[in-house]
């Protein structure tokens, strides 16, 4: 896509989690059947299953048993879905620590 789009949350050069200063500098491929996105993150946007948006910490209604996205390449996926990159920062180094990662973030900002 041209001009390049700003990233969710990664806008960021660094930041503090969990106490510790981290760089926004490395970028990874989507651990499949991670999920930590689709649970953790809340998303103000009507989606199927959501009319009324996705609070944070609410499993969506379109992550399969498997723990992938039922509506992911259609053109109902709400677009801050397909605009959240995994990263490092936001991810961690398993599916735990992701997890406990975008739940402190989304918790930050409804503060």
């Amino acid at each position: 896509m041209w001009p390049p789009q700003p990233r969710c949350l990664a806008a960021w050069d660094s930041t503090r989690i969990m106490g510790q200063d981290v760089k926004a500098d490395e970028f990874f491929p989507c651990r499949l059947g991670c999920g930590a996105c689709c649970v953790c993150i809340s998303i103000s946007s009507p989606l199927p299953g959501h009319p009324n948006g996705k609070p944070g910490g609410v499993r969506c209604a379109n992550l399969t048993d498997d723990n992938l996205c039922a509506i992911f390449g259609r053109p109902e996926r709400p677009a801050v879905c397909d605009g959240f990159k995994a990263e490092r920062l936001f991810c961690g180094d398993s599916n735990e620590e992701a997890m406990r990662i975008l739940s402190e973030l989304e918790a930050s900002v409804g503060r």
